[in-house]
């Protein structure tokens, strides 16, 4: 006949050793303990955390012990329910065996993944991020597409403009008396000069 309450006291002997910091007992009819699993640091040193209360039922363990989750840290509710459902699972493999160290470690392994999933989803966002503020760059210096036409048109407005700040120029000199215009200076403010001579020796 299995002696339960030895197999009980001889597995909570070894948890104490294994999780010194991080056991607890909290009372012996019937026996109940928490223990605390951390994971690994993920980025910035950030970890998950939850506590673990685990109550013997009096043929544990041929019979699953009670447990919850009592407390977490950066767990979000999904991650809780697949926590549960870990236990209920490893629970139900590891009947007729002391399963406390197994569901404990389980768990620990879950957290880890979870920290690397925290890791994976904030580097995806942060590429999101980046990938929108490269559309929106790109949204700013993408202007109208330059063809022969537009160019064109644009050329022509840029050299009238060009022009009359010339000539503007070109009277405010005159009327300030400094200098009568070379012809250098007719011939770029008009470009009609340089036909108007061919005109008299064609006469």
């Amino acid at each position: 006949m299995t002696d339960y309450s030895e197999e009980q006291r001889n597995e909570l002997e070894a948890l104490e050793s294994i999780y010194p910091d991080s056991f607890t007992v909290l009372s012996e009819r019937p026996t109940t303990f928490t223990i605390t699993v951390t994971s690994e640091a993920g980025e910035n040193d950030e970890t998950v955390q939850t506590t673990l209360k685990f109550t013997y039922r009096e043929k544990y363990p041929d019979e699953t012990p009670l447990y919850e989750i009592v407390s977490q840290e950066n767990l979000d509710d999904n991650d809780v329910t697949d926590i549960i459902k870990l236990l209920e699972q490893q629970a139900e493999e590891n009947l007729g065996m002391v399963m406390i160290f197994t569901l404990v470690s389980a768990v620990q392994e879950k957290l880890n993944e979870i920290v690397d999933q925290i890791k994976t989803r904030r580097e995806e966002e942060k590429k999101q991020k980046e990938r929108e503020a490269e559309e929106e760059e790109k949204q700013r210096f993408h202007g109208t597409p330059v063809t022969i036409e537009n160019f064109l048109n644009w050329k022509a407005k840029f050299d009238a403009e060009l022009l009359e700040i010339k000539r503007k120029k070109m009277k405010e000199e005159e009327q300030a008396g400094k200098n009568k215009l070379s012809g250098k200076q007719l011939f770029e403010m008009d470009h009609n000069l340089d036909t108007s001579d061919i005109q008299f020796l064609e006469e």
